[in-house]
């Protein structure tokens, strides 16, 4: 083996400081490396960073393997305990070119108070490697405390990438032939709050079409629909070229439940908010994070889980199984035995895959444009799965007609 291998675990603010992180690790000569870019969602997603780490080490025992990245940052010393591990970088060292020069003086463990960072200092980058989308950070951090999140502690508060900076890296990802831009943040739709003027993320979203006219589609990671200001609502609504499709974060469907994880919405805000938008774009599909078996989860609050996905009308669904993070208020709460926590989840996800089933089924005579992703596989602007049957150039938008529906995606004819 030689160069540098980047294994991204995660968010889409993962992939794109893995970027970064590429372009630091080059530049600085570094050879025959393994970085990890670990996440701390759930105890699984650290457990499967630590598996990788001991297979890479298997595989190439020569090789430097550096961990950094969310679990990196709340939970240093357990990958300091790794013998396999050479280096350990926190989320804001990670993002600094010195960390990775070679004749660095740096310790073996090189995380700081992510608390203490007060800006949002990201690189610029040109392309995203082996990437037909390119995920833009414009936001990182969190100044919320839901009880069941370890991410606050990983990214930090909240802090926003200027306007004039979000408008130069998505003018060069564009430049390089990226067609399609997801802005991506821990919490997005709290952008600007600690600008000056404190604008809100419908006028970043404005600017950024103004201001670059060759970027062709626009996409949002993930909002939180309690912050959606009335400029966000017209612009994702009323332009084109944000693409018709919002994951929301939305945990629940029980009004109690939602307390107790210290959210801000309601049931009934999260199914209004879905009404108003639908009503304004018709074809407007909707996707959300949704969290199975949260402690005192009851039978009855349960359902009322299942019963919101119908009623918000979603259509992507990604369920978790809840899993305790020590240091949360949540992994102190009344657990919900695990294997009623693992049949909920499958229920859940078992009414996902049906109303997936249901929106692909009523494509079928529909044509739409998709951005290949590989020359077999695109997304249509809703963000369903599109399969060819003949190969495409990655990359390109192909105007193609549904000609058939699986449960999981659709069959495309040009």
């Amino acid at each position: 083996m030689s160069g540098t291998r980047i294994e991204t675990f995660g968010c889409r603010l993962n992939t794109f400081e893995s970027e970064i992180m590429r372009g630091h690790a080059e530049k600085a000569g570094l050879n025959d490396a393994v970085i990890f870019n670990t996440c701390a969602v759930t105890g699984e997603a650290a457990r499967q960073a630590r598996q990788a780490i001991r297979k890479a080490h298997r595989e190439n025992p020569a090789a430097q393997i550096i961990v950094t990245g969310c679990a990196a940052q709340t939970d240093p010393g357990m990958f300091a305990s790794m013998p396999e591990v050479s280096r350990i970088l926190g989320n804001e060292e990670k993002l600094q070119a010195s960390a990775w020069l070679a004749q660095s003086n740096r310790p073996r463990v090189d995380v700081s108070d992510i608390m203490q960072v007060k800006e949002a200092h990201v690189p610029m980058i040109d392309r995203l490697t082996a990437r037909t989308r390119a995920f833009v950070q414009v936001q990182n951090g969190c100044d919320h405390r839901c009880t069941f999140c370890i991410i606050p502690f990983g990214r930090g508060n909240s802090r926003s990438v200027s306007i004039a900076d979000a408008v130069e890296q998505v003018r060069r990802l564009a430049a390089e032939g990226h067609n399609e831009i997801v802005l991506s943040g821990v919490d997005l739709t709290s952008w600007g709050a600690d600008l000056e003027g404190a604008p809100k993320l419908g006028r970043l979203l404005s600017e950024l079409l103004r201001r670059v006219p060759e970027l062709k589609r626009l996409r949002l990671s993930s909002i939180d629909s309690i912050e959606a200001d009335d400029e966000l609502i017209e612009v994702i609504t009323g332009e084109a070229r944000v693409m018709p499709h919002l994951h929301l974060s939305l945990q629940h469907g029980d009004n109690m439940i939602l307390k107790r994880m210290k959210r801000r919405h309601s049931r009934e805000h999260s199914i209004a908010f879905c009404e108003s938008i639908r009503a304004k774009r018709p074809d407007m599909v909707f996707g959300a994070d949704i969290i199975a078996g949260f402690p005192t989860e009851t039978d009855g609050m349960f359902e009322n889980s299942l019963r919101i996905v119908d009623e918000c009308g979603l259509t992507f669904l990604h369920v978790f199984p809840f899993s305790p993070r020590p240091g949360t208020p949540a992994a102190r709460m009344p657990e919900v035995e695990k294997d009623v926590v693992k049949r909920r989840a499958a229920l859940l996800r078992a009414k996902g895959d049906e109303r997936l089933r249901q929106f692909l089924a009523a494509e079928v005579g529909k044509t739409h444009d998709v951005l290949v992703e590989t020359p077999s596989i695109g997304r249509t602007p809703h963000f369903a799965m599109a399969k060819f049957e003949t190969a495409m150039m990655p990359g390109a938008i192909i105007k193609a007609r549904v000609t058939g529906a699986s449960p999981s995606h659709l069959q495309m004819g040009v």
